[in-house]
């Protein structure tokens, strides 16, 4: 039986990372979750972890009463339970897969009446660990998340999605579904390619592999983090987005081509140039949408010891100053490193003047 609430009700199909995070900022926006997953062990320890208010056997058991269905399964399924929650009657349906033209294209063609009440979604947010185990409900702050509505799409069904994604703290950002697609080729599939090809490569050094992991350096380590997230949802988002990321990689080995010309020739110029370029792009990347107003990029030195990042972050919460971002740079010698901070320009001048009377040395850079 139903729980009898007077909170407005989701189903949710799927609890794993993405899904229990979202199950959990449902909750706390005020949401009665109903949710679903195909491992009943899983579906019992989004409930017991109160990531969900209760569970239900199927899709058709989730819908009835449900204002709104959330998919959150892997980007090869979601074409057919999207299509499964329309046809329980579900008024709106959404999803959270990083692949949006050939679903999009699955639903339209065996649905095309009730195709109008699902609209494609994307959360731009995610975490190394994997399942519910990494899920939490502040995961979708300050972030974008994609929509992808088509000419078709009713624009109540549009409102309401838009509506409940600002309502978990995120940022929705309304782009064409194959647009899309072609976007996180560049931004997400290939660069996960990237780490993991490049993590493999150093695995691969036979007797050199132990040496050389000691003496990762922070740009490593940096450049391969996403190499542990959870490997079996990529051989669907590369089957799913094949042509968008098979074209991205060609664009992306042949400038690996033009740079390896240029190491080759001892190019200094040209080289220069283009890691001039790459840097100032760097710099110039959005930081957390949570944070309003100016930003300052500040590159704290600090010793390899216990508790100096809890120091330091917490004098700047003492002193209210916002973190948009953090990132530690590590040294490969020694027993020092970097933590590159930004904050709000609003208070950042007396958090300065509170490090430097703690020993920490700032250099400060605005940032446009």
């Amino acid at each position: 039986m139903p729980v009898t609430t007077s909170r407005p009700r989701v189903a949710l199909v799927g609890t794993g990372l993405v899904g229990g995070s979202i199950g959990f900022a449902l909750r706390n926006a005020g949401y009665h979750v109903v949710g679903v997953d195909r491992d009943p062990e899983h579906a019992a320890r989004a409930l017991a972890s109160r990531a969900v208010d209760e569970v239900a056997a199927s899709v058709a058991q989730a819908v009835p009463g449900a204002v709104l269905v959330v998919v959150a399964v892997p980007v090869s399924q979601i074409a057919g339970v999207v299509i499964e929650a329309l046809d329980a009657g579900a008024p709106i349906v959404t999803d959270v897969g990083s692949v949006k033209a050939t679903i999009v294209a699955a639903v339209e063609a065996a649905r095309p009446t009730a195709a109008p009440r699902y609209v494609g979604g994307h959360p731009m947010a995610g975490s190394e660990q994997d399942g519910l185990d990494g899920a939490r409900a502040d995961l979708f702050v300050g972030a974008m998340w994609v929509l992808t509505p088509t000419p078709r799409t009713d624009p109540e069904a549009f409102t309401t999605v838009r509506d409940l994604v600002a309502a978990l703290g995120a940022e929705p950002v309304e782009v064409e579904p194959s647009h899309h697609d072609s976007l996180v080729a560049v931004v997400s599939h290939v660069p996960q390619l990237a780490a993991t090809t490049l993590m493999d490569v150093a695995a691969s050094r036979g007797e050199e592999h132990a040496t050389l992991l000691r003496l990762a350096a922070g740009g490593f380590r940096d450049m391969t983090r996403i190499a542990a997230s959870n490997p079996a949802i990529w051989p669907d988002i590369c089957a799913e987005n094949r042509d968008a990321i098979v074209t991205t990689l060609d664009e992306y080995v042949a400038a690996l081509e033009k740079v390896r010309a240029l190491v080759a020739g001892s190019d200094r110029a040209e080289l220069l140039t283009l890691l001039e370029r790459a840097r100032v792009a760097r710099r110039n990347l959005p930081v957390s949408a949570a944070v309003a107003g100016a930003l300052v990029e500040l590159r704290i030195l600090v010793t390899d010891r216990p508790g100096v990042l809890a120091e330091v972050t917490t004098l700047a919460g003492q002193l209210g100053v916002n973190i948009a971002d953090l990132e530690i740079a590590h040294s490969a010698e020694g027993a020092s490193g970097v933590l590159v901070l930004v904050v709000a320009a609003a208070g950042s001048e007396a958090f300065e003047i509170a490090l430097a009377a703690r020993g920490f040395h700032a250099a400060r850079r605005d940032l446009a």
